[in-house]
């Protein structure tokens, strides 16, 4: 098996466009520079803290290196990036970025790395979604960038596969579409990356160096030379870094409503609006129409005299229109008078009036009979009735292509009656309209409410963002199947609504949060002991277990993680958001275009492949098993302030004999460390880099359950006389019988000839 190299490179960036504005038009504030070197400084953004609006934002600032020449403008004390320009009108800012390497000289000799941070928490900035992409360049090359929101730890995770067979297999000039070179989309609203780069480094003696960037849609096109090393790519490309675009806005705040605006407020130019941004929480300013200039300044917007642009440019002609008339200016806009014989047109100004028939169309009607009054008003309650009528015409459309009549007889075929199907105007009612403070969590497939049916029964609802049309004739059989499941470990799907474009799932509410929040939530973290632990394990795995192998279609779940584990009053697992996440289960022959997860669980070789399998699960679940152990993020910062994946160091840490290093050290007990050790021999399986190595998760549930029962065994021998401890209300500890998994003597018998080895 060939070696593989993995690291994490945080890409936090900003960025923005100069707005030309006249020279005439005041830029920054009075007695300011209003350039650093070739670049334009407008207001609110300015050199040194004097010339900023540092009370809005201390990021406003800039720094102006004049130990260059012409000197360059800097963002952030200390600087976060070198700027290019910055747009007022489009609230975009363009700086230079670095671009993140790595370079070999064997197999497993690294010449020359770089990793590139940037930290935007906090600051005015957020990377634009639309016009930058996350690129890699190089041969068998993986890279994964994945990002946060503010408040909300789930990373969505996006990537792409770079291959080639050789140098002489890839072309100069193409789109990066995967030979040499790959780009994606990488997710809105983000104010941090990180990047997972993994590179093949058997190519090493026709491509020693390979890079990984986030950079403006458009700037890079492919060279082969890129990939032949001598990091000519950044000797060649990127010298000074690669020009990235984000978005800066007055941010945590919106337009305000109602007058007076408050002291704060940013739009202090007469004649200038206030406009929400689309990309996070902030407003920008604006000059109204017809005039122009730096709306964050008193008086900054000027009126544009249309009348005099007409003069000098013949392109501002066709703008401002007045032909065979006087253009006359006028604050916000300008007139254009009609001569006697001519006419007024929208196109052209004034036109000569052809015909007398056209003259009467000045006379002006001097008002309505009643009797025009009456047509009116019926004619807008006949409009009333029809959209009403379409508007149930489509909901009923809705119903039929989300596969409606199919699931009422596929309930009276099967008999199903645990399902509801609820109309959108009770899932309004359950969930207060979508009300904000309803909000349970939002992820990559859309956002859940707490609702509260009619009966008072408290439930989830799921509205998802998308379907794909190919998933609807599929999603009615993945309803049935999803109804049918009975484990006490898994959320139950109680019923959908199927009268919307996409539809709504209705799941059973769980109480006790999830098991990310368990771990992590708190500052002051409350000790788990590990018998709670083993159990919470063992009960996710039992119910992963039974979608695999127990239900009459395979079910996978393609996104376990801790945020996916449920916790009930009783610190008792179940398992959420699965097989309807993606509304369909994959099977060996099912190729996925985009593998979509969270950075730090995804299966490496499903990512590659495009296949979804069991084992990808298994992966994943080899890291929420980590997160038990270690109580760490499965993206976590390390003392040094640095981001790790906690699966790629507790590899190494296991291999290096440092395992009591890496445990929380609330679980380290000698009485206990044997248990521990074959948990950490279970990890080290299920994380194997090939899915075949990896066990099942029946396998790997009936290893945990073992696993608790050697834990009690263990600890009833040293404190014969302690009691069975309570955690929130429970003190199970053994499994239930009737899983469907080995019997309690069975599981000694192999426990014993599995300590014997």
């Amino acid at each position: 098996m060939q070696e593989a190299l993995l690291f994490l490179v945080l890409i936090i960036f900003p960025t923005v466009e100069v707005l030309a504005i006249s020279s005439e038009l005041a830029v920054s504030l009075p007695g300011c520079p209003d350039k650093c070197g070739n670049v334009s400084i407008p207001y609110p953004f300015g050199i040194g803290d004097a010339c900023a609006a540092s009370s809005l934002s201390p990021n406003f600032t800039v720094i102006c290196n004049d130990s260059f020449q012409p000197p360059r403008p800097t963002i952030g004390n200390p600087p976060i990036a070198e700027i290019i320009d910055i747009s007022l009108e489009k609230g975009e800012m363009r700086v230079y970025s670095g671009v993140s390497y790595s370079c070999f000289t064997s197999n497993t000799t690294i010449s020359d790395s770089k990793i590139v941070e940037f930290n935007l928490e906090g600051t005015p900035f957020i990377v634009s979604a639309s016009r930058n992409s996350f690129m890699v360049i190089g041969c068998s090359t993986l890279g994964l960038i994945g990002g946060s929101t503010h408040n909300n730890p789930d990373l969505d995770v996006v990537g792409c596969y770079s291959y080639c067979e050789d140098i002489n297999s890839t072309s100069d000039g193409v789109p990066c579409a995967g030979k040499g070179c790959c780009e994606t989309t990488i997710s809105p609203n983000l104010t941090d990356f990180a990047a997972v780069i993994s590179n093949q480094s058997s190519v090493w003696n026709f491509n020693p160096c390979f890079y990984a960037m986030l950079a403006e849609e458009g700037w890079y096109s492919f060279r082969r030379q890129d990939l032949k090393g001598d990091l000519g790519f950044i000797k060649e490309r990127a010298n000074r870094g690669v020009p990235i675009v984000s978005d800066w806005a007055i941010r945590n705040v919106s337009c305000p409503k109602g007058t007076p605006p408050p002291k704060d407020y940013a739009c202090v130019s007469t004649n200038s609006n206030c406009m929400n941004t689309s990309n996070g929480t902030g407003y920008l300013c604006s000059c109204s129409k017809g005039y122009e200039g730096n709306p964050y300044l008193f008086n900054g917007c000027q009126d544009i005299d249309e009348c005099e642009l007409r003069k000098q440019d013949a392109k501002y002609k066709e703008q401002y229109p007045c032909d065979n008339g006087r253009c006359q200016n006028r604050p916000g806009g300008y007139i254009c008078k009609c001569r006697i014989g001519t006419r007024s047109d929208k196109n052209s100004g004034c036109r000569p009036v052809l015909s007398i028939a056209e003259q009467n169309d000045y006379c002006t009607c001097a008002g309505l009979s009643s009797s025009v009054v009456v047509v009116i008003s019926l004619a807008c309650l006949l409009v009333m009735k029809l959209q009403r009528r379409k508007h149930i015409k489509e909901k009923d459309a809705y119903f039929k292509q989300n596969g409606g009549l199919k699931l009422y007889d596929e309930m009276r075929s099967r008999q199903v009656d645990t399902i509801y199907i609820l109309t959108e105007e009770e899932i309004k009612k359950a969930t207060n309209n979508f009300s904000e403070d309803r909000v349970l969590g939002c992820g990559g497939h859309g956002m859940v409410y707490r609702g509260t049916l009619d009966d008072n029964k408290d439930v989830a609802v799921k509205k998802s963002k998308v379907i794909d049309d190919d998933c609807r004739e599929e999603f009615v059989n993945e309803i049935i199947i999803l109804s049918q499941i009975n484990h006490r470990n898994i959320v139950r799907l109680l019923g959908c609504c199927l009268e919307v474009d996409v539809p709504m799932l209705v799941y059973e509410f769980i109480s006790n949060g999830t098991l990310f929040e368990f771990l992590h939530g708190d500052e002051k973290k409350s000790p788990i002991p590990l018998d709670l632990r083993l159990k919470i394990a063992t009960q996710s795995a039992e119910a992963l277990a039974y979608i695999h192998s127990s239900t009459s279609r395979t079910i996978l779940h393609g996104d376990v993680k801790s945020l996916n584990i449920l916790l009930d009053d009783d610190y008792n697992a179940k398992v959420s958001d699965f097989g309807a996440s993606a509304l369909k289960s994959m099977d060996k022959n099912d190729f996925i275009m985009l593998i979509q997860g969270t950075l730090g669980y995804i299966d490496p070789e499903s990512f590659v492949s495009h296949h979804l399998t069991d084992k990808s699960d298994v992966y994943s679940f080899g890291v929420v098993l980590l997160e038990l152990m270690t109580r760490k993020k499965a993206i976590y910062i390390d003392p040094s302030n640095e981001k790790k994946a906690l699966s790629h160091t507790f590899i190494l840490m296991f291999h290096q004999n440092k395992l009591r290093d890496m445990l929380d050290s609330e679980i380290v007990d000698d009485e206990v460390m044997i248990v521990l050790e074959k948990l950490a021999e279970l990890v080290m399986q299920c994380l194997s880099p090939k899915g075949d190595e990896r066990p099942t998760m029946k396998e790997v549930a009936e290893r945990l359950q073992m696993l608790r029962r050697l834990q009690m065994q263990l600890t009833t021998k040293a404190h014969p006389i302690q009691e069975h401890y309570s955690y929130g209300g429970s003190s199970e500890f053994v499994p239930s019988d009737g899983t469907g998994y080995q019997s309690t003597e069975t599981a000694k018998l192999v426990l014993e000839v599995d300590l014997a080895r």
